[in-house]
């Protein structure tokens, strides 16, 4: 696991009152006291920090997938992408809301699965079935 960043980490206590505002609606979003390293990096970019938060806040937020089924899908698709801190990051979002460890595990033999049958699909080029068109 890696322990050091491309910038540094920018505190609550550092922050600039645009930076600050942000980090006080994530934390009041969450209801919680503290802001996660993802953040502060991005706070580098105020315009960056704040588009970014708001966009995944109106994402993640409940709609036709409940909030627990899309931290998973965030869980499949950081896997895939091999992004540790965003793995780490929503597998706890997800146990939060509920996720069993019997859930992820499922959910990464699927990610696994879906991973190589993609792959094999992807080299060997077959066409697509008539019936799966829209």
């Amino acid at each position: 696991m890696s322990q050091s960043s491309i910038v540094p980490l920018i505190e609550i206590g550092d922050a600039s009152p645009e930076v600050r505002a942000v980090y006080d609606d994530i934390m009041n979003a969450r209801g919680t006291d503290w802001i996660n390293n993802f953040w502060k990096v991005l706070a580098h970019d105020p315009k960056l920090l704040k588009r970014t938060w708001e966009s995944i806040r109106e994402v993640m937020a409940p709609g036709a997938l409940d909030p627990l089924t899309k931290e998973m899908i965030y869980i499949a698709v950081s896997a895939t992408n091999n992004c540790e801190y965003c793995t780490f990051s929503h597998t706890a979002a997800a146990r939060a809301k509920g996720m069993s460890e019997a859930q992820l595990m499922e959910l990464l033999a699927v990610v696994g699965m879906a991973n190589e049958t993609n792959r094999l699909a992807n080299g060997l080029r077959p066409p697509v079935d008539p019936q799966f068109l829209p």
